[in-house]
């Protein structure tokens, strides 16, 4: 029987509760927005006392569905204002859903002014000390971490930027070899962790009850259908093992709508020198020694889409480089030069920042002045005053906008004050629409119209056509429900495709809890979240107005298809007319 774990920073207790009815069909971002909008009031700080962070594994997190280990991490963003919804993989998801737990809601904040680890086993929870890593970054905590505490356990925690409650702090998860690369990054939830006086969650499942399944022989039908199409698709068979997500780097570039030099261009004339073949190349064939391709983020995961990425001599340098982080320290920075990418992203995993905000908020700064672009050691630099603690290590740990602003700067590609990926809208269209209505700020990941816009998954979209609202309303739904399943997005490229993939997803988890649902279920949950959300929005203060890409992209055209982001406000306000 599953169970909610309630920890309370403030008199440092933990206490396990009952699921309540309500929430027993919820699991992931469903689970994590439902209980933000009950439990949050809209117009709290984020980094207040009245604030909550929420980490729940998705519905079949803890089986043995295929890619299925994924992180939910909850609460109001310090970064948009708004609620928030970020996704990790690693490998502590799936240790709490083998402990029966369904959330860990932590509330309060700790008096005096210390930091904490909490401890989760089969035994219970417990508040320790966690002066041994405070101050620490996360390569050197984790190792700290599993010196200490056997069996291997799933560490969340925060850097440096986390401690000090900066608004691009995000929330660190170890994979199975304990490198701390798996983040949810997006919208500062580290902060609020931080904030809370939480250094870091150590899960230990040795012993645990597991899961139950309501029909196992169903479930192990409809996983392996699942399975199948994964193992089938191009893009999850092949493209993504071989080459990563940064296969998209050449896609993208071609396309003209690769995001170059602060979004002032379409096409980076470096981007062979850093794209996925360029990783694998590198890391497979000339320097060998720690590189790897198709490496997995958390066990079962059939697609491994991550990399080890070596340095010059063979030795490990980071894992992982995939594509938004490729992209954001490279070809929005003007940076073509792997190496410095790949100290780039190992200074924010370490320190504890999500690489998207951390790439734009230095092009922001390079657009600024404050270091040119195309200067990698300059970034590094840059970057690494964060981790220092200095006032220019400050503004730039509060992200792109905040960044902007310090320094006068008005081309800040950022919807809710959260920094765009590594999509132009001004020639793909829909995912423009996606990044203005979007309830979580600029997010590729909240419905993800590349897949017929320029890949030609589930379809072929003209992405510089204007009509996009019911497209990215789709699969904005869509994509809820799979931040709910527990199910890894890049699913979506096999069952847009493979009809019974769609099947083993929908059926895996009517399987788990005696369900019926169907296809059309599927889109009415997804829209059921997204509904929680912007009600919570809304009351927190925004309207249409915030629907809304920057206004320079209006204004500028993108070389080199010159073109300006032009979907009517109409289109954008209809996107949520339900």
């Amino acid at each position: 029987m599953s169970r909610i774990l309630r920890v309370n920073m403030t008199d440092l207790s933990t206490k396990f509760e009952e699921v309540p009815e309500k929430y027993r069909l919820l699991g992931g971002r469903g689970l994590t927005s439902n209980i933000v909008f009950d439990e949050v009031p809209p117009d709290c700080h984020p980094l207040g006392p009245n604030n909550k962070v929420i980490f729940a594994p998705g519905l079949v997190t803890g089986t043995s569905a295929p890619s299925s280990g994924r992180l939910s991490v909850g609460g109001k963003s310090p970064l948009t204002g708004g609620i928030k919804e970020a996704n990790a993989g690693g490998i502590a998801s799936q240790k709490i859903a083998r402990l029966g737990i369904k959330a860990i809601i932590v509330e309060g904040q700790a008096q005096d002014g210390k930091f904490y680890s909490l401890k989760v086993n089969k035994d219970g929870a417990s508040l320790v000390s966690a002066d041994d890593i405070v101050g620490k970054g996360m390569y050197e905590a984790d190792e700290i971490i599993w010196r200490k505490h056997p069996n291997k356990p799933g560490v969340i925690g925060i850097g440096p930027a986390g401690e000090m409650r900066l608004a691009n702090a995000g929330v660190s998860v170890n994979d199975s070899e304990n490198g701390p690369g798996r983040y949810a990054g997006r919208g500062g939830l580290g902060a609020v962790m931080g904030s809370k006086g939480l250094k870091a969650i150590i899960v230990d499942d040795k012993g645990g009850p597991g899961v139950s399944v309501a029909n196992p022989e169903l479930f192990k039908q409809e996983a392996k259908k699942l399975a199948d199409a994964l193992l089938t698709h191009a893009v999850t068979s092949q493209a993504l093992p071989n080459y990563g997500t940064a296969v998209l780097i050449n896609i993208l570039n071609e396309a003209g709508g690769l995001p170059t030099r602060n979004f002032s261009s379409g096409r980076f004339e470096g981007a062979a020198k850093v794209s996925g073949e360029m990783i694998n190349e590198l890391a497979t064939k000339v320097r060998k020694g720690a590189g790897r391709v198709a490496h997995p983020c958390h066990p079962g995961c059939v697609i491994k889409c991550s990399n080890v990425f070596p340095k010059p001599d063979g030795s490990y340098h980071v894992s992982c480089v995939e594509y938004e982080s490729d992209w954001a320290f490279g070809p929005n920075c003007g940076i073509d030069d792997l190496d410095a990418i790949a100290e780039l992203v190992r200074i924010s995993n370490d320190v504890g920042l999500d690489t998207i905000e951390a790439g734009v908020t230095v092009g922001v700064a390079m657009e600024a002045g404050i270091i040119p672009f195309g200067d990698g050691q300059a970034a590094i630099n840059l970057l690494s005053e964060v981790g220092k603690g200095t006032p220019l290590g400050r503004i730039i740990g509060n992200g792109a906008t905040f960044t902007g602003r310090a320094f006068g700067v008005t081309r800040i590609p950022a919807v809710k004050g959260q920094a765009m990926p590594a999509y132009d809208p001004r020639p793909i269209k829909g995912i423009g629409v996606t990044y203005a209505t979007s309830t979580m700020g600029a997010d590729h990941t909240s419905g993800y119209t590349i897949a017929p816009e320029i890949l030609g998954v589930g379809g072929k979209a003209d992405p510089f056509a204007v009509n996009k609202g019911e497209l990215s309303r789709a699969f904005q739904a869509t994509t809820a429900f799979v931040d709910a399943s527990g199910y890894c997005l890049f699913i979506a490229f096999a069952i847009l495709d493979i009809a019974s993939g769609f099947e083993g997803m929908v059926n895996s988890v009517n399987a788990m809890y005696g369900t019926d649902w169907t296809g059309d279920d599927v889109v009415k949950i997804g829209q059921q979240i997204i509904k929680t959300e912007r009600t919570f929005n809304e009351r927190a203060g925004f309207t249409k107005e915030h629907d809304r890409v920057p206004e320079f992209m209006r204004l500028e055209k993108l070389p080199p298809h010159n073109v300006v982001f032009d979907v009517s406000d109409e289109e954008l306000d209809a996107v949520y007319a339900f």
